[in-house]
């Protein structure tokens, strides 16, 4: 199970994130791109960026923890559960969220830091 607080941790470990809102709910953004909110209106749930063709495969596995609503049908978004995604494919989620939307230029400077990082394999 997770939780916002843990959304916004493992966000927080790339760079250029900030917390803020987006349509009045709690949100995240890169360098002011939005990438993911909480949906406090209706089922509630995470939304999250995420490739069209990895949406496609997360609603055809029939998982319950990934779902859609006709609002999101045709966006690069698919909605999760908190309450059933686990803490590593939540991190997963997020990471290629950010990818997703981080300027190349931020990419750049997040991958050459990892790769200066003691025990890095660069």
């Amino acid at each position: 199970m997770a939780t916002w607080d843990d959304v916004v941790e493992i966000a927080m470990r790339y760079p250029e994130v900030e917390e803020t809102t987006s349509w009045q709910t709690p949100s995240l953004k890169v360098k002011g791109r939005f990438f993911a909110r909480l949906r406090t209106e209706a089922e509630g749930g995470l939304a999250i960026v995420c490739d069209p063709s990895e949406k496609a495969a997360l609603l055809a596995s029939a998982d319950p923890t990934y779902y859609t609503t006709k609002h999101y049908d045709g966006y690069a978004m698919i909605l999760v559960d908190l309450a059933r995604i686990e803490l590593p494919r939540l991190a997963e989620l997020i990471e290629d969220a950010w990818l997703l939307k981080a300027p190349i230029r931020v990419h750049k400077a997040h991958e050459a830091s990892r790769n200066d990082s003691p025990g890095a394999d660069g």
